[in-house]
């Protein structure tokens, strides 16, 4: 992880581009969301359901059954864990974060078959092939490359065999990760996420294999995750750069004008970074089998 910034701020309102997406519609999760062009005119009721969505299409390449033993790792505020627990499996989520962790037992602590515990994805708490599935949406990149190295060693310990683990998660186009210096040169992306680097798009499998998986699938949702975020930048930030364009965005979420000048302008300068940052990354999901 980088050491810019504690992970926990990333995902909080020391975060202004967080505290800025917190108003439209990030809560319950914080993944980027699954857009396609009928469904635009559903930003004007946040990002919510856009986020939902792409956790649905995550949660289906599981295949996970009732009775299964679940790993939703990197767990975040819950969501995910509380769906599989209310679809019949035995639901384990971690996080290494505290507060992502007591946030998702207040939120879902009473869901069924459903418990949260602090652990680092790395080190996890969790018997030799005792767990059914694991599940990762969106939260390796922070781990860094021997990071995410050990997050497969893990996983494959863990997984009994014909299990099975899916992630999800950013990818880079280049195969040298460290062009990302290139298209971060300030550092704000990597700052704004508490992170390296993002694993090459064609490595994962590789290590995935090291690991001793078998890959099942690996699926590009570039074009529906990052595409229309891309396509959308540029106007939302002319949007922001005048009072008008402000008082407008405030109308339709009003907690918007928690945001001061310095806020909108802070806010402004990390969605510029992110757009050649976006433009370089794929967006991976992976379905990894453990053989039988």
């Amino acid at each position: 992880m980088s050491e810019d910034r504690p992970i926990a701020d990333s995902y909080n309102d020391h975060n202004p581009l967080f505290h800025a997406l917190r108003h439209v519609g990030w809560g319950d999760l914080v993944n980027i969301g699954w857009f396609t062009a009928p469904t635009l005119p559903l930003l004007l009721g946040g990002l919510g359901p856009f986020q939902r969505r792409l956790l649905r299409r995550s949660l289906s390449l599981l295949d996970a059954r009732p009775g299964h033993r679940v790993l939703d790792a990197c767990c975040g505020r819950g969501l995910s864990t509380a769906l599989l627990g209310r679809a019949g499996c035995d639901a384990l989520g971690v996080d290494v974060q505290p507060e992502q962790v007591a946030q998702a037992r207040r939120r879902f602590g009473d869901a069924p078959n459903t418990r949260f515990e602090v652990a680092d994805v790395t080190a996890l708490p969790v018997a030799d092939g005792s767990v059914d599935r694991v599940h990762c949406l969106e939260a390796a990149f922070h781990l860094g490359p021997e990071g995410r190295r050990a997050f497969l060693a893990e996983c494959s310990r863990v997984l009994r065999p014909g299990g099975r683990l899916v992630l999800v998660d950013l990818t880079w186009r280049d195969p040298d990760p460290g062009t990302i210096d290139l298209v971060d040169p300030r550092r704000v992306v990597r700052t704004t996420w508490s992170f390296t680097e993002v694993e090459p798009v064609g490595r994962y499998p590789v290590r995935a294999r090291e690991a001793g998986f078998t890959v099942r699938a690996a699926h590009d949702w570039t074009r529906h995750v990052l595409g229309l975020p891309l396509r959308l930048a540029e106007p939302a930030l002319r949007l922001a750069a005048t009072a008008a364009g402000r008082r407008a965005v405030c109308l339709r979420w009003p907690g918007l004008r928690e945001l001061t000048e310095d806020d909108w302008r802070r806010v402004s300068d990390s969605v510029r970074a992110h757009v050649p940052f976006a433009a370089a990354c794929r967006y991976s999901a992976l379905v990894l089998d453990k053989p039988a």
